[in-house]
C-alpha cells in the first residue's frame, strides 16, 4: 500500500497539474470510441498497451476476458456492453486475450471446485472454448495447448458478443466493428485476428512504417 500511496501523491503533485485541462474536460462527460474487453490479469494494462489517454477507452475486465452469452447471467458484463453501445456510442469492441492466461490454464486443468467454487462457475462461460479444445486439439499439450486455447477463447467470446441484442443491432446497421486481439506479454507483440484469412497476424503498422510479414495461425504460438 505504501507504494500505491506514494504513486497517488506523485500523480496529484506532478501529473495532474500538467494535464488539468484534460481532466476538467473529462469531468463534463466521456466519449470513448472503443470498448476494450480484457483479462483481469495484472500483467496487462490496456491504456499502456495502446498508449491511450484517460477517456479514450471504456474498459471491461474479468478473469479470462469472458463475455457470457446474452441472458446467461444478470451481471456487469451485459450492462457494461449495453451502456458502451447504446449510451456512449462506441464504434469498436476489442476482445483481448494474453499469453500465460491463468483463467485458460484453469479451463484446461480445472482447480478443485470446493476450493474455487465461484471461479469454477465463472469458467463455465468458456464452455465453447473447452469443447473446441477437447474435440479439435486433443493432440496438443503444454504451452502449445494453452496458446491455442487463449486464441480460440478470444474467437468464442466474439461469438458470444453477437448474442447481445445491442451488439447485433449495431452490427446490422454497420455502426460497430468487432476485433480479436492476443497480447504476448514477453515480447510486447499484439496479434490481430483477420476474418478473411481466419488467422491471427501481427498488428498492422501505421502508414509509412515497415510492415511485418510474419503471420500466425490460430493453432500456432503467438
Amino acid at each position: 500500500m505504501q507504494r500505491l500511496i506514494e504513486g497517488l501523491h506523485h500523480f496529484q503533485s506532478q501529473v495532474f497539474g500538467s494535464q488539468r485541462e484534460l481532466f476538467e474536460r473529462l469531468a463534463q462527460g466521456q466519449a470513448p470510441e472503443t470498448l476494450f474487453i480484457t483479462c483481469a490479469d495484472s500483467r496487462i494494462d490496456p491504456c499502456l498497451l495502446t498508449q491511450s489517454a484517460p477517456g479514450d477507452l471504456f474498459i471491461l475486465r474479468n478473469a479470462g476476458n469472458l463475455v457470457p452469452p446474452y441472458g446467461a447471467v444478470r451481471g456487469g458484463e451485459a450492462a457494461t456492453i449495453e451502456f458502451a453501445i447504446a449510451g456512449l456510442g462506441v464504434k469498436d469492441i476489442i476482445v483481448c486475450g494474453h499469453s500465460h492466461c491463468g483463467a485458460m490454464k484453469g479451463l484446461l486443468d480445472p482447480p478443485p471446485a470446493t476450493a474455487f467454487p465461484a471461479l469454477s462457475d465463472w469458467l463455465s462461460h468458456a464452455e465453447a472454448t473447452r469443447r473446441i479444445m477437447h474435440e479439435k486439439y486433443a493432440d496438443r499439450t503444454g504451452a502449445e495447448k494453452l496458446n491455442v486455447a487463449i486464441q480460440e477463447n478470444v474467437l468464442a467470446q466474439l461469438e458470444n458478443l453477437r448474442t447481445h441484442p445491442v451488439v447485433a443491432s449495431a452490427l446490422a446497421q454497420d455502426k460497430l466493428r468487432l476485433h480479436g486481439w492476443v497480447y504476448k506479454i514477453e515480447t510486447g507483440e499484439v496479434f490481430v485476428y483477420d476474418p478473411a484469412t481466419r488467422q491471427f497476424a501481427l498488428a498492422p503498422t501505421p502508414s509509412g512504417m515497415p510492415a511485418h510479414e510474419e503471420r500466425e495461425r490460430v493453432s500456432v504460438e503467438v
